[in-house]
């Protein structure tokens, strides 16, 4: 099947088959697709905690407004994004360009000037926005992948970040949780399963010029 009817084919699972598992393959691909997904100028400022711990993930549920897919789900993805960034994660994301690519600091210093300028006069509250951009970006990737390898998910604004914090301990990692994936697989009853996709025509949402 291509891309499209794969696309089709996904939707916000309801119900998962608690009884089915991702394979590490499977799991394995998910991590990758996240490292590879595109992220302004490449600074990667989001980073992903994979849960496949059911006592965990029962625990996660009561702060996920009861969405039972949080506990069914065979694995749960949650995107982090730093409480503090500043330009020392600019500072380590040129030492990584340096050390992957061999190029001169001569070359690299004007845009590192440029970053760093631009990260130093932003405020936290501005930062935290930005970054929460790239969780957004991250998500879709991860979604259209999974969706790509026959693999269900179902993306979560519904929780409350502080308590997957506080379960999580990211406070120790500098982290703040900003979205929840459950991936997995769909359960035969689950409601949703047959309905037809809801989508506007494709000429009310294209303009071209």
């Amino acid at each position: 099947m291509n891309i499209i009817e794969n696309l089709k084919w996904r939707y916000a699972v309801k119900k998962f088959d608690k009884n089915k598992s991702l394979s590490e393959t499977q799991i394995t691909t998910l991590k990758e697709a996240f490292n590879l997904t595109a992220t302004s100028y490449g600074l990667q400022p989001v980073k992903m905690v994979v849960i496949q711990n059911k006592e965990t993930q029962q625990q996660l549920v009561s702060h996920s407004w009861n969405q039972p897919q949080v506990a069914q789900a065979s694995h749960v993805l949650v995107l982090c994004i730093p409480k503090k960034y500043s330009v020392s994660d600019v500072d380590a994301y040129f030492s990584l360009v340096k050390k992957m690519r061999n190029t001169p600091d001569e070359i690299l210093a004007p845009f590192k000037k440029m970053l760093t300028d631009s990260i130093g006069n932003k405020t936290q509250e501005e930062l935290t926005v930005w970054n929460k951009n790239q969780a957004y970006i991250s998500l879709g990737n991860l979604m259209t992948v999974a969706a790509n390898e026959k693999i269900d998910s179902c993306p979560m604004e519904g929780f409350i970040p502080e308590k997957y914090d506080e379960v999580l301990g990211l406070d120790k990692h500098n982290l703040t949780s900003v979205l929840v994936l459950p991936v997995g697989f769909r359960a035969e009853d689950d409601y949703m399963i047959d309905l037809k996709k809801v989508r506007k025509n494709i000429e009310d949402i294209i303009i071209e010029m």
